[in-house]
């Protein structure tokens, strides 16, 4: 963290730029097999953590700014992949495309929602039906940002922000994003920028993922951006107009092949001009995605020229009920209430609206408002999965149980799938001493899912009522398993063991699952780094300015 002169009054920058302030900054150490995304994006990341980039933003000094940026674009120039005239094949395409995705999910920067996830996948294989793929297979995911982006990296990974999802008005004109960015890995775009640059360094692609990741409005997402740019004085990696014309005439193709209006692809583009408009930022998709005003006028063209046919705003459905999750997820609630409150005045009859209203409120605990608006949304459509499910859920937290479950049960009829609307019921069936009943949800929830611990604690506990020990033992055991909490399962698989009929399968996997957990872990690679092999602290000047 930034240390300051105990003379100062604790902040860690003034009008005069470093004025009396150290920065204490230790490199991270090169492991073994590391590669250099790995080692650029850790220095991104320790960056954020420290907090520098915004120190950074706020330096009035340009000379104490220059030397910042020197000394970061110094650490990432180190690495660089490939020389001048390399070529860069599928092969390469892959291999970088994988690693840029590795370390995003190893930073947790993805969206932990299937339904989401699934509903963009499933848009995106509509539109690839229509495509050429190039020899590789894309991979769709959404990025946990406001920031209103969507990017392609190499070897067809297709990666969406969540802010994007929101300010889309439909279904099509998120979709035509889709198209554009598909089109995009379609032609290899990056490659070709990677293959065709006299010199590359990692620093640019680094700078520009992470302002992608961050966005255009914050003080870290601008400083990452100033070192992108910097470091692509030789080669940048955002997209030439010449690029985006190609991915705009050959999204337009997908799109419409696909089914979905044409008008949709300028249209999205107008709400991004709207939300720049509106905004003190610049949207970040506008960053690596120029020329917009250009791409108006050409889609325009294209649409009148050969694309002049109607099509379908909505193929898939549910997008607004898809928006409607993501907004809910806000931390804001205050901001989320305005905003469904708003929707809802405006369309009574708004099922979307009137869930995310319930919903926000019973977050906020305004029980009596939530019930009102879950009850007026079933009223509109009364076998609503999603609406019965809130409803249930919120009738539990409430003491209510017995009358979630009628409620709960419908949703399960609706989708016995959906794991949340099964954990509810199991646990509203446990509420009312139904445990014979809970059992059984939560057993069916096992076999369809595996990787939801809970799924385990609750057999264990519904057990445990019902008087049967050794499956409570086992199935708690189970829980601290997939917790990487090795003493206590350990403790329950003996315990379960104790009341396993010797030979029987049960008995055999208990201790499977105990010798497997009583094998000692091999010390990792190097062992502890002794103290003297580290790399120094380094000390960042004070300003003479």
């Amino acid at each position: 963290m930034p240390e300051t002169s105990s003379k100062r009054s604790g902040t860690p920058y003034d009008s005069d730029g470093l004025h009396e302030t150290r920065i204490r900054f230790e490199l991270p150490v090169i492991t073994p097999g590391q590669g250099p995304l790995d080692y650029a994006l850790k220095i991104i990341i320790i960056a954020l953590k420290m907090r520098w980039l915004e120190f950074f933003m706020r330096l009035k000094s340009l000379i104490a700014r220059s030397l910042l940026v020197f000394f970061i674009l110094s650490i990432l120039a180190l690495f660089s992949p490939r020389g001048a005239g390399a070529e860069f094949t599928l092969e390469d395409e892959r291999k970088l495309g994988k690693e840029i995705y590795d370390q995003l999910a190893s930073h947790n920067l993805f969206l932990k929602n299937p339904r989401v996830t699934r509903y963009v996948e499933s848009i995106g294989y509509q539109i690839l039906a229509q495509s050429k793929k190039v020899p590789f297979d894309f991979k769709f995911s959404v990025m946990k940002s406001n920031a209103i982006n969507a990017f392609a990296t190499p070897g067809g990974y297709i990666y969406v922000n969540t802010g994007l999802i929101i300010v889309a008005e439909n279904e099509s004109e998120f979709a035509s994003v889709l198209a554009h960015e598909i089109a995009h890995a379609n032609a290899r775009h990056i490659a070709d920028a990677i293959e065709k640059s006299k010199k590359i360094n990692i620093a640019t692609l680094v700078g520009i993922l992470a302002a992608a990741v961050l966005g255009g409005g914050s003080p870290e997402a601008m400083a990452v951006a100033t070192f992108s740019l910097a470091a692509g004085a030789t080669m940048q990696l955002k997209y030439s107009r010449e690029n985006e014309e190609e991915a705009d005439r050959f999204g337009m193709g997908y799109l419409t092949g696909a089914g979905y209006d044409p008008k949709s692809m300028p249209d999205f583009l107008k709400v991004m001009r709207r939300n720049e408009f509106y905004s003190n930022s610049v949207p970040s998709y506008f960053l690596t995605h120029p020329g917009t005003d250009e791409r108006i006028r050409y889609l325009d063209g294209l649409i009148q020229i050969r694309y002049n046919q109607f099509g379908n705003e909505n193929i898939i459905g549910g997008f607004r009920r898809i928006q409607t999750i993501l907004r809910l997820d806000d931390k804001d609630e205050q901001s989320a209430l305005r905003y469904f409150k708003s929707e809802a005045e405006k369309n009574p009859r708004d099922v979307d609206a009137l869930f995310g209203l319930a919903m926000t409120q019973a977050k906020l605990g305004q029980m009596a408002d939530a019930f009102t608006n879950f009850n007026r949304a079933l009223q509109l459509s009364p076998k609503d999965p999603d609406v019965l499910r809130g409803l249930g859920k919120s009738l539990v937290e409430t003491g209510r149980a017995a009358e979630a479950v009628g409620v709960l049960a419908k949703a399960y009829a609706l989708d016995e799938n959906d794991l949340e609307t099964a954990m509810s019921l199991g646990r509203a069936y446990e509420q009312t001493g139904n445990y014979q009943a809970a059992l059984a949800v939560f057993q069916k929830a096992g076999e369809k899912n595996h990787i939801d611990e809970n799924i385990y604690y609750n057999l264990a506990t519904n057990y445990g009522h019902l008087n049967n020990p050794g499956e409570s033992h086992y199935y708690f055991g189970i829980y601290f398993q997939k917790k990487k909490k090795k003493d206590s399962a350990l403790f329950h698989f003996r315990e379960a063991l104790k009341y396993a009929p010797p030979g029987s399968a049960r008995a055999m996997d208990i201790q499977k699952q105990i010798e497997t957990l009583s094998r000692k872990e091999p010390p990792k690679a190097g062992g502890a780094e002794p103290e003297s092999s580290r790399r120094p602290r380094y000390l960042l000047p004070r300003s003479t300015n």
